[in-house]
């Protein structure tokens, strides 16, 4: 039976990871004391039920869990299981603004601040972390990144060196997305919004592209952007990187920046095997 622990830093991301596989079959049962691990193992493997996988979650919050986990996972790779153990973890900046944000206790807390907390639980964890066969790094991870991700490391699916690259169109009067790791602010080029006929359309259509694209600043722009793309994006992924989001902005988010989004997508598409665009305030910019 394939059974996958999922482990590491709180606020890394393991709810969204077991949420991800129990959508997909898996069954997910989260702080299993670990004397229980191997009964449970064996009743499952016992009932006939038909389960993709088994996935435990084990963290500092089961603080026996770190008394005997060895041993136990032991037991139950020698009783001829196949036992992943899949460690997330993030930056410490990283986690400290995650608690920030949704105000929750740390549970290593000990009458001590959140930085503080997360360095006695990278202390605890650093046994488990060590027995990780994938370290997974969620830092620069959204939510639905991080779904796509562990699916593709679950099925198999991952290719070598495999980027994919997320443009979205925004605009600046809504703030700059929070998980861009590249802005273009195309503000500078010739405005729609401004021609009666183009103003309640959008960059999807193609009078408006026709406007945004067919002029000569956006042709020497497009002509030094491009290349550039083309230069940074095999760089980030020979780094590594899994994801990077590419947000290109303007005023309100619905004429240039889309339209330059979905020219900048069609490109990359002959150059990355996966690119996801998303407009995130072309309605907000009808408005």
């Amino acid at each position: 039976m394939r059974i996958i622990i999922i482990t590491g830093m709180s606020g890394s991301g393991k709810s969204t990871a077991v949420k991800a596989l129990e959508d997909e079959g898996f069954y997910c049962i989260d702080n299993l004391p670990v004397r229980l691990f191997k009964r449970f193992v064996d009743l499952i493997d016992k009932s006939g039920e038909a389960f993709k996988g088994v996935v435990l979650v084990a963290d500092i919050r089961g603080r026996e869990f770190f008394k005997g986990y060895k041993g136990v996972l032991g037991k139950v790779t020698d009783a001829g299981h196949s036992v992943e153990i899949y460690f997330f973890d993030s930056l410490d900046e990283v986690l400290i603004r995650r608690f920030s944000e949704t105000r929750r206790r740390h549970p290593a807390d000990e009458h001590s601040s959140i930085p503080e907390a997360i360095r006695i639980e990278r202390e605890r964890m650093n046994g488990l972390r060590a027995m990780a066969t994938r370290i997974i790094d969620t830092s620069e991870f959204t939510v639905h990144q991080l779904r796509d991700f562990i699916l593709g490391v679950v099925y198999g699916e991952e290719e070598g060196n495999k980027l994919v690259v997320e443009i979205q169109s925004f605009g600046f009067k809504y703030g700059v997305p929070l998980e861009s790791n590249m802005v273009m602010d195309v503000r500078f080029l010739p405005n729609p919004f401004f021609v009666p006929h183009l103003k309640n359309l959008s960059g999807r259509d193609a009078a408006v592209r026709e406007y945004v694209l067919d002029n000569e600043v956006t042709a020497r722009f497009l002509d030094h952007f491009f290349p550039m793309l083309d230069m940074l994006l095999p760089a980030h992924r020979d780094e590594g990187k899994s994801y990077l989001t590419l947000s290109i902005g303007c005023t309100g988010g619905r004429h240039r920046s889309v339209a330059i989004a979905e020219a900048t997508g069609v490109h990359l598409q002959q150059l990355l095997p996966s690119v996801k665009i998303i407009h995130r305030d072309i309605e907000k910019g009808h408005k």
